[in-house]
């Protein structure tokens, strides 16, 4: 039954409901009417009829000034959208034999992305026979979770995924 034409809301004659639960400017309920009556009113106040809600039995129409009342719609989703964050995966790698200062430029690089709100992947790589030392990237992915724990939980448990060992920080709330 209804039509939206380019996304846009369904207002005035394109309401084509039965029936349907009116509004009026100052937000208080006048009553169910006819769409057509509720368009009739709408008119005497010099405004627009819009369907706030059309999956409501029956859908709900407001009568307001349909330009303002998108303006606060786009201004609305604006400052929503500003204020989400998409927290992305970001990825340190090293090697279980990792010097001190590498590590601790390891640790810098993690602390600044979960400080930014990211998560953190961080991966142990094996070469060759290195694979039989697991129990050493573990060691190294507990110390790293240990030195971080003021600003990180673990998300992700140290794993092996093939020839690395993973695990996953993400910034405490």
């Amino acid at each position: 039954m209804k039509k939206q034409y380019n996304n846009q809301p369904i207002i005035n004659e394109r309401i084509k409901y039965p029936k349907v639960r009116l509004i009026d400017v100052l937000g208080s309920q006048l009553g169910i009417f006819s769409s057509d009556e509720a368009f009739e009113i709408a008119i005497k106040e010099g405004l627009d009829l819009v369907v706030i809600s059309d999956k409501s039995d029956p859908p709900v129409c407001r009568i307001v000034d349909y330009g303002k009342y998108k303006f606060t719609q786009e201004k609305k989703a604006k400052e929503a959208k500003k204020k989400q964050h998409n927290a992305s995966l970001k990825e340190v790698k090293m090697r279980y034999k990792i010097e001190e200062h590498d590590y601790n430029v390891r640790i810098n690089q993690a602390l600044r992305f979960l400080q930014a709100g990211d998560k953190v992947k961080v991966t142990v790589i094996f070469r060759g026979r290195e694979i039989q030392h697991t129990n050493l990237a573990i060691e190294l992915l507990n110390k790293m979770a240990a030195d971080l724990n003021k600003v990180a939980d673990i998300q992700q448990e140290p794993s092996r995924d093939g020839k690395n060992m993973i695990m996953i920080l993400s910034p405490q709330k």
